[in-house]
């Protein structure tokens, strides 16, 4: 069984930077694509970024310039460095990854708030 555990939320100001973790356990796996979700109160969860294993990344518009998402693919970890955090930014923030096995799956982490005060 592969599981994701999320590090690195919190409560900031806004204006402020925030960096999120999310590392990949188990046993004899690989992961395609990782990427990072958010859910506000109230709201759908809705894309924030994701990264493909071979480095191609995509931003959802409202993070695009402030948001960088990389990975580190021998320790199977994916990171979400987010800039310039603003209240809208509040959300409990979801890792997911695609994995491979004898078969192939999405898994998702147990989410991290984010709390960004104005």
């Amino acid at each position: 069984q592969v599981q994701l555990v999320e590090s690195g939320g919190g409560l900031v100001q806004a204006g402020g930077s925030l960096r999120l973790s999310c590392a990949a356990s188990g046993s004899r796996f690989s992961i395609e694509d990782m990427g990072w979700y958010r859910q506000a109160p109230g709201k759908q969860r809705e894309l924030v970024a994701t990264i493909a294993i071979g480095g191609r990344t995509n931003y959802a518009d409202s993070v695009k310039g402030r948001c960088t998402i990389s990975r580190d693919n021998a320790k199977n970890t994916v990171f979400l460095q987010i800039a310039s955090l603003k209240p809208e930014d509040t959300a409990v923030y979801y890792c997911s990854a695609f994995i491979v096995q004898t078969y192939k799956y999405t898994i998702w982490g147990q989410g991290t708030q984010v709390t960004v005060s104005s």
